[in-house]
């Protein structure tokens, strides 16, 4: 089946989702092109469950994902998935799961490769200092999705502004 392409309007931005009719099959946050209706019952339900998410209404997207990526990078996505909401790994703790502690960099590259941005929540990798690392999307959007969730770490919040 073709890749069907959907554009979202939230408050972070754009974002685009394509699934394939029977999964999701990428996630990002775009800088142009017009929101959209639904094209397919995936994207519907995907739409539904990101509005949640960003309300506070929604802690685990309960969506049938495929990722296209290597052994490694699949693996990677995977550890992914398995951080809670409102929690966060460093780079290192995520390549200790995996069984491989100095690759901290590699995992780091495969985080910044995944499709399916928000979902497979690679916002949730910070680095070993509790500063943010990176986000493809860029840190404002990450910082936002981490305070969301109440995990920003301390050393990444922007002082108040001075009365």
């Amino acid at each position: 089946m073709a890749v069907e392409r959907f554009l979202m309007q939230t408050e972070l931005g754009l974002i685009e989702i394509q699934d394939d009719g029977a999964a999701i099959t990428a996630l990002r946050f775009v800088h142009q092109g017009e929101a959209q209706s639904p094209q397919t019952p995936l994207q519907a339900l995907a739409a539904r469950q990101i509005a949640e998410y960003l309300a506070g209404k929604r802690k685990r997207f309960e969506l049938p994902l495929a990722p296209q990526g290597t052994a490694f990078q699949q693996a990677v996505w995977q550890a992914l998935l398995a951080i809670p909401y409102g929690e966060t790994l460093s780079y290192g703790q995520l390549a200790a799961r995996l069984g491989s502690p100095k690759a901290a960099r590699a995992v780091g590259s495969a985080n910044g490769r995944n499709p399916i941005a928000l979902v497979i929540p690679c916002h949730r990798v910070i680095e070993t200092s509790g500063g943010l690392g990176g986000y493809a999307y860029g840190l404002p959007i990450k910082r936002a999705l981490l305070s969301l969730e109440g995990s920003l770490p301390w050393g990444s919040r922007r002082p108040s502004p001075s009365v």
